[in-house]
Order: C-alpha cells, then sequence, then structure tokens
C-alpha cells in the first residue's frame, strides 16, 4: 500500500505541473468616455450617500424601510442568494475525500450447523485535483454567490428606486389636483362675474356658458387625477407588500435636493453598479466552467480505501473477526468520449464570449443611464426658471384682464384664454419639479446607490 500511495504521490507532482487551471482577469474595458461633457475627475458620487441622506422626506423613509422588509422580490433574491451559498459549500466540500460506513450481516443454515457471518467497513475516496478542475469548480461556484448578491443588490437599488419614484409621483398629482382644485374656485367666480355682466347688460349668455363647459372640464380632469392617485396607491402599496390602502406623504414644494450632482469616474460603475457586478461574476463563471471543460481532457486520479472487520463466516458474532485494510488507486483517462469534450469546451468557449459581450454591454449600458439622467436634470432645471417666470407673468395677466373685463369692452374670451394659460403653467410647473425629482432618483440608481 505505502507503494502505491509512493508511486500517485509522484505520478501526481509530476502531473500538477501541467495544470490547466487559469484563474479570471477582467478584460481591458474602456471606461474614460463613458460620461459626455464632463470633465470632473472628482472620486466623489452620489451613489455613496446612504438613501436616507438622499431622501430626507420621513414619509418616503419609513416607505423604503418597509419595502427593503416586506418586498417579495428582494425576499426572492435573498432566497437565491442562499441557494447559491449552498452550492459554494458544496463545491468546497469537493476538496475532502469521501467518506461512507457500510454494515453486513447474514445467517446461513445448512441442516443443522448455521453461520452468521458479518461484514462492517468504512470506506474512503479522495479525487486528486492535478489540473485544477475541482479548483475552477469551487471558483466558478463563488462567482455565482457573488453574482447572486449583486443580483440581490441591484434589486434592492431598483426597489429604491421604485420606491421614491412612485412617492413623488403622488406628490406631483397631489400638486395638480390642488391647481386643479383652486382653478375651478376661480372659475365658478368668472362664471358668477359673466353672470351678473349678463344681468346688466355687459356681457351675453354664450360667455356664461362658455365658462360653465369649462369649469365642468376642470371637474373631470380632477375626477381623473384622482384616479390616477388612487391608481398609483395601489401600485405602491403592491410593492410594498401590503394591501391597498392611502399612502401618508408630504408636499411637493417641501422636497429639497442638492443643488449640484457628483457623478464621480466612470470606472466607478464597475464597483458601484450591482448589475455591472453581476454581469462580470457570470463572465467569471464562464471563465471558470470553460476550465472545467478543458479540463476534461485529462486524466483524473482518485484514491480509495477500506478499513474494517469481518468474522470471516465463523459461528460466534462476537467474534474480533480480522482487519480488512486495503488502499486503491485509479487514473481514468477518456478515450471514446474526447468527441464530446471537445463539443463541451467549444460550448463553454462560446458561452465564455457572450458572457464578455454582455458584461461590456452592461457597462455601455450603464454610462448611458447616467448621461440620460444628468441630461434630465439639466434640462428639468432650465424649465422650472421659466414656468416661474412665465407664472408671474400670466398671473399678473390674469388679474388685469378680470378687471379689464368688469370695467371695460374686454371679452370673456380673453379671460378664459389668460386662466387656461395659467392653469397650463401651473400644471408644467408642477410637472417639471417632478421631472427634476426622477431625475435625480434615475441618477442615483444609475449610479449604482441604494446598496448602503
Amino acid at each position: 500500500m505505502n507503494r502505491l500511495v509512493l508511486c500517485l504521490f509522484i505520478t501526481s507532482s509530476i502531473l500538477t505541473s501541467c495544470s490547466v487551471y487559469k484563474p479570471y482577469s477582467r478584460p481591458q474595458i474602456e471606461t474614460e468616455s463613458l460620461f459626455r461633457d464632463t470633465t470632473v475627475a472628482d472620486t466623489v458620487t452620489l451613489a455613496s450617500l446612504p438613501w436616507q441622506e438622499l431622501f430626507t422626506d420621513t414619509c418616503l423613509q419609513r416607505l423604503i424601510t418597509k419595502g427593503l422588509e416586506c418586498n417579495t422580490d428582494l425576499e426572492v433574491a435573498r432566497l437565491r442568494t442562499a441557494e447559491a451559498e449552498a452550492v459554494l459549500f458544496n463545491a468546497r466540500l469537493s476538496y475532502l475525500p469521501a467518506v461512507s460506513l457500510g454494515a453486513e450481516g447474514a445467517i446461513n443454515r445448512y441442516d443443522d450447523n448455521s453461520t452468521k457471518p458479518y461484514h462492517i467497513a468504512a470506506t474512503a475516496s479522495w479525487e486528486l485535483d492535478l489540473f485544477g478542475k475541482l479548483t475552477a469548480a469551487k471558483r466558478g461556484a463563488l462567482a455565482s454567490y457573488e453574482g447572486a448578491k449583486s443580483y440581490r443588490q441591484a434589486v434592492q437599488t431598483r426597489l429604491i428606486a421604485t420606491i421614491a419614484d412612485c412617492y413623488y409621483t403622488l406628490l406631483m398629482l397631489d400638486e395638480q389636483f390642488k391647481i386643479n382644485l383652486q382653478t375651478q374656485e376661480n372659475w365658478r367666480n368668472t362664471v358668477r362675474v359673466l353672470g351678473a355682466l349678463k344681468r346688466n347688460g355687459k356681457s351675453n349668455e354664450t360667455a356664461v356658458l362658455q365658462a360653465q363647459a369649462n369649469l365642468i372640464a376642470l371637474e373631470n380632469n380632477a375626477v381623473s387625477l384622482q384616479r390616477s392617485i388612487t391608481e398609483t396607491e395601489n401600485e405602491l402599496s403592491a410593492i410594498l407588500g401590503q394591501s391597498s390602502q392611502t399612502i401618508p406623504r408630504g408636499t411637493l414644494d417641501n422636497q429639497r435636493f442638492t443643488d449640484s450632482l457628483a457623478v464621480g469616474i466612470p470606472v466607478h460603475l464597475l464597483s458601484n453598479r450591482p448589475d455591472v457586478q453581476q454581469a462580470e461574476f457570470e463572465l467569471a463563471q464562464a471563465f471558470y466552467a470553460t476550465n472545467v471543460a478543458r479540463a476534461a481532457f485529462y486524466p483524473s486520479i482518485t484514491l480509495s480505501g477500506t478499513l474494517g472487520w469481518t468474522n470471516n463466516g465463523g459461528n460466534v458474532v462476537t467474534n474480533p473477526g480480522n482487519w480488512l485494510m486495503n488502499a486503491i488507486g485509479s487514473l481514468v483517462q477518456p478515450l471514446f468520449n474526447k468527441g464530446a469534450n471537445i463539443a463541451n469546451l467549444k460550448i463553454a468557449k462560446a458561452r465564455q464570449e457572450e458572457a464578455k459581450l454582455l458584461f461590456q454591454q452592461s457597462l455601455f449600458n450603464a454610462g448611458q443611464e447616467v448621461n440620460d439622467a444628468l441630461t434630465q436634470w439639466q434640462s428639468a432645471r432650465q424649465r422650472i426658471l421659466g414656468d416661474n417666470n412665465q407664472i408671474e407673468i400670466l398671473q399678473e395677466a390674469v388679474k388685469k384682464t378680470e378687471l379689464l373685463m368688469r370695467h371695460s369692452n374686454t371679452t370673456y374670451l380673453e379671460v378664459l384664454t389668460a386662466q387656461q394659460s395659467l392653469l397650463d403653467a401651473q400644471t408644467a410647473l408642477a410637472k417639471d419639479c417632478f421631472d427634476e425629482i426622477q431625475a435625480v432618483i434615475n441618477l442615483y440608481h444609475a449610479l449604482g446607490g441604494g446598496v448602503k
């Protein structure tokens, strides 16, 4: 037995120098030009902020906390991570020998003679990792586990962004509903004024009917807004894993965000974006799968042994019997399945190249999302400045046209036009404020924020 073990040890030492195992290394990817129209080389990024510091609204913070605890998709991602961790644990155990214990017993009777043979033995087998097959499998399982963790983080960042987006959508709809109610009150007053002017002969029935029709249109729009509010509350409730209910919230004009957004350097996307990390871990997993497929061309050496005792067919069960001890070394070299191994290697290489392309594309997609969010934020801020100036002018125009209608020959059409323009401008301001907030959310998500 000692000679056999020594022979196998020498053989393994010689073959180890021919190991086909190679560690994974990240492919070269150009990241310098991912952010357009930015020359900032600051390492600070918006994604480094914990979500509690970015979203300071206490109502929103409670909703995000509840979502992180109860969301179904996030819980499924946690379970997938646990599954991948179990697979990794199993892969790490492959380095250890497999041990089993077996016991056999029988009663034999021939005429008046009987025997009670028994056999108890422990068997162990251990595959030598000469060509890195087990190592590649373990590293592949590790990459799969890390990829599952990145997937969970990606679900978490997307969940935070979705909850925030739904919340601020509610605030925007609330603001539009508030504007609608205020405008209804103004137009009711206009209807009363036109009615009084008509009775005094300074207006006509057509003006009153037109104003009443516009008021009804506003009331119908309020009904549509209320429906949108209810549907958004239902959507947010489902995300939070609760039955549909009213969502407690603040107001749009009380929301405060930073006046400048730090995006950091493009290479940070490799370490911050969970989906980019997941794509790279999938590439690493495919890389190690190629190593396993390549190792299949080489022989596998397994050491096995048995230790136990038997009574050799004696008549007494308590007989200590004779000790059994043997050690076997086996070497298996693939011969007739070489064609299948070649096909498996080609498949593994193709999948590795596919994973590489997907990893590169995930980085380009991340850069696009950052650029789109920056453009959205910049354009929204510019529109808000124009909206505020327009609203000031239109408010003054409404006041003057109402005075002119009462004390001159100005027609009701000028008043209604000014009021409609003011309503449109106020509604546009609410949308643009929401668009600015949404841009911050999108940029935070695009940079990989929300993991902490």
